[in-house]
């Protein structure tokens, strides 16, 4: 093998020819002087097409590639300009690395696989670079990959659901493929807007190709999916029905607590206080003293008992699936409706209104419990990515580890 090949398999580079590899003894770094191979030169830095020269450049730029050894190496090359009819004037593209980087595409490989594998401080240390680079990194990896893959194929089953990734009422609005499990779209903002822009993307054809989407009461939601997947049916999350039943629960407690503090029963009061974890826990994770409690409030509060029982009763429609589930929440709106709890009559109210997306829940089986849990993990990432400056880094870090989109490391594919 000719040592120009070796060093091309060092540097991580193809379609390139090198020229000269010299070291440099005051910098202590490798410089190996590059060019293009003679099919790739005068193309367009954004969409690859061959194009006519334009001028030289500012003159000759320097990648960083991956250490050799201990030691730092560069890729040097002249960049010339071009002039595209699409773009105007850029500087031409290079096979080493991507558009607009200081970094060789191996480079920026290797550090999309370890942000997504290791800590930041391992790949700021390892690979000697500022954990803010790593970002710009990132989401140039991500824009590249995402691009040369259809996300967006076969989407049948859909999740969503929004994310706080940062104080001050930042949120993401992400989707997630019920199907495969994987996190296919990701923007900042929860509005109709931005998930407008994500079914724009998606275009009419495949937007009629949606058969359910699982989402919770959020009224921007239901708008645009009724706007934009016409023939796709709503299926409003269990968990946040329930969790609307554990709030009412909840206001009845601290309604029955205030009563008992003001007319003097300090007593009552503070044994009420200590009830809430046996109201909220499921039946079969309350330990005996919990239970006991249970038992206790029975006797003491038919109304708050009442509202505790309400709560469950629901619960367990959604354990339950089909015209079972179905004849069961029609038994319970009845009840919850005479029930003279005010927060329940109200809560039957929430639950009449949005009743296709409970019954079509039932009916389909769907939950955002998977939307949940891609959610969890997007939570660790963002305190992985803490020190990034947008939020287009920490979606394209999502993308990359919950995507399905992380490069393999180099000469390992």
């Amino acid at each position: 093998m000719q040592s120009k090949r070796v060093w091309a398999q060092l540097l991580g580079v193809e379609k390139t020819v090198i020229e000269r590899v010299e070291f440099d003894e005051a910098a202590e770094v490798i410089v190996a002087t590059v060019r293009p191979a003679r099919g790739q030169r005068r193309r367009c830095g954004q969409c690859g097409r061959r194009c006519a020269g334009f001028d030289g450049g500012a003159g000759r730029r320097r990648w960083r590639a991956l250490d050799l050894g201990v030691v730092r190496a560069y890729v040097v090359a002249d960049a010339p300009r071009v002039s595209c009819p699409e773009h105007g004037v850029v500087v031409a593209a290079v096979p080493w690395a991507r558009h607009g980087s200081g970094f060789t595409r191996a480079f920026e490989d290797t550090v999309a696989w370890l942000a997504v594998h290791t800590s930041k401080a391992a790949v700021s240390e390892l690979l000697r670079v500022a954990w803010r680079t790593v970002g710009r990194v990132i989401t140039r990896v991500a824009k590249e990959t995402g691009a040369g893959v259809d996300r967006f194929a076969g989407l049948t089953r859909i999740g969503i659901d929004e994310i706080a990734y940062k104080k001050g009422h930042r949120y993401l609005t992400v989707v997630v493929d019920h199907d495969s499990g994987r996190l296919v779209w990701a923007a900042p903002g929860h509005d109709a807007a931005t998930l407008g822009r994500f079914f724009d993307i998606l275009g009419p054809t495949r937007c009629e190709q949606v058969r359910l989407v699982s989402a919770d009461a959020a009224e921007w939601i239901a708008k645009v999916v009724a706007a934009r997947c016409p023939a796709a049916v709503r299926c409003a999350d269990p968990f946040h029905v329930v969790k609307w039943a554990s709030d009412a629960l909840d206001e009845v407690r601290r309604e029955v607590w205030n009563a008992a503090r003001n007319s003097g029963g300090t007593t009552l009061a503070r044994d009420l206080k200590g009830a809430r974890y046996a109201l909220w826990k499921n039946p079969e994770d309350l330990t005996s003293r919990q239970r006991g409690k249970l038992a206790w409030i029975a006797q003491v509060n038919q109304r708050l008992y009442r509202a505790y029982l309400l709560k469950e009763e629901l619960r367990l429609v959604f354990k339950l699936r089909g015209v079972r589930a179905t004849v069961l929440l029609e038994a319970w709106l009845g009840w919850a409706r005479r029930c003279r709890i005010p927060a329940f009559v109200k809560l039957a109210k929430s639950i009449t209104e949005h009743r296709a997306a409970i019954q079509a829940t039932l009916r389909h089986g769907l939950s955002n419990g998977l939307v949940e849990s891609v959610n969890t993990k997007i939570r660790l990432l963002t305190r992985v990515a803490f020190g990034f400056r947008s939020p287009d880094a920490l979606i394209g870090l999502a993308m990359l580890s919950l995507g399905g989109l992380c490069p393999p490391l180099p000469g390992r594919a």
